[in-house]
């Protein structure tokens, strides 16, 4: 396998800040690494092609530099290759909740000290199979966190919005505008949970399905998940009122919420959710590791240790 680092670069993150500032990262990036290659990405979905070639041609290290979705489609198409090339990050992008769930500080020197040291430790990926926006039933990878509700809704705003914010404040504000003009659904969930299945039916606005701690631009949704212990975290604010929720929401940033009255909190290793009514689909979207992906019906399920990742 080749040594030398393949940056895949997303000159469109954060606002398109990455693209403008590339130039000046790469000098220190090669006095840490040494030479590397670089890759820019055109569309959404070319991360994922770039590192699946690049794995299959046996490139041992394949750094994103961009956000959470830029990570998330490095990983996917080194998953997809089924070649175990490492995956690091240098994080550009709006949200950064991977590297909050990856424990890396946000600092070049940081993230490239992560990638020299070249110890890829072994960590848990999802694999979730649902109603794409084009209609169309898909499966993909994600790392992070998928949630369903306001969860989805709050990305559309966030990838809608022109009103130039970023990290938690552009999150933030789009939750707000979720939270006054999304819906609760009735779900019904299929849970596989210690090898035992069960039913849980719950009206929610927000369900999150939790590989890492953080999603939604620095919310703790998930403060006990762990990486690499082959489960997901699942936590759902139930019942329909806004104003409980509005309070939840508070203490999520500082992951005080499980013990709240109206959270639910159960693990799963798979997980199948329907959407009772078909009257709130518009509202009630799905959020896959930071990005709009679409609507239930979602399953899911636990990929243990699939992925290598330098931190």
């Amino acid at each position: 396998m080749s040594d030398r680092v393949l940056l895949v670069v997303n000159p469109a993150a954060g606002s398109g800040r990455t693209g403008h500032v590339f130039d000046d990262l790469r000098r220190p990036i090669e006095r840490a690494l040494g030479a590397v290659d670089v890759e820019f990405t055109r569309a959404p979905g070319h991360a994922s092609a770039i590192a699946r070639e690049a794995a299959t041609a046996g490139r041992r290290r394949i750094v994103a530099v961009g956000g959470d979705g830029t990570f998330s489609e490095v990983a996917a198409g080194v998953l997809e290759s089924r070649v175990p090339s490492a995956v690091g990050l240098i994080h550009q992008g709006t949200g950064g909740d991977f590297r909050r769930s990856l424990g890396l500080e946000h600092r070049l020197d940081r993230y490239l000290e992560a990638i020299a040291r070249d110890a890829p430790e072994p960590l848990d990926a999802g694999l979730v199979r649902h109603r794409a926006r084009d209609g169309a039933m898909r499966e993909r990878f994600f790392v992070n966190a998928l949630s369903v509700g306001m969860g989805g809704l709050v990305d559309r705003y966030v990838e809608e919005s022109k009103l130039g914010l970023s990290g938690t404040a552009a999150y933030l504000t789009a939750s707000l505008e979720a939270l006054a003009k999304g819906a609760a659904g009735r779900l019904t969930c299929q849970v596989v949970e210690g090898g035992e299945e069960r039913v849980e039916r719950l009206e929610t606005r927000l369900l999150a399905v939790c590989n890492g701690r953080y999603f939604g631009g620095g919310m703790r949704i998930a403060p006990t998940a762990e990486l690499c212990d082959g489960a997901f975290d699942v936590i759902a604010l139930t019942g329909a009122a806004r104003l409980p929720l509005l309070r939840a929401m508070a203490s999520v940033y500082r992951g005080e919420h499980l013990e709240l009255a109206g959270v639910r909190h159960f693990r799963a290793s798979e997980l199948s959710m329907e959407l009772l009514g078909d009257a709130e689909q518009e509202r009630f979207l799905l959020d896959v590791d930071g990005e709009w992906a679409g609507a239930l019906p979602v399953t899911v399920r636990v990929l243990p240790r699939a992925l290598r990742v330098l931190r």
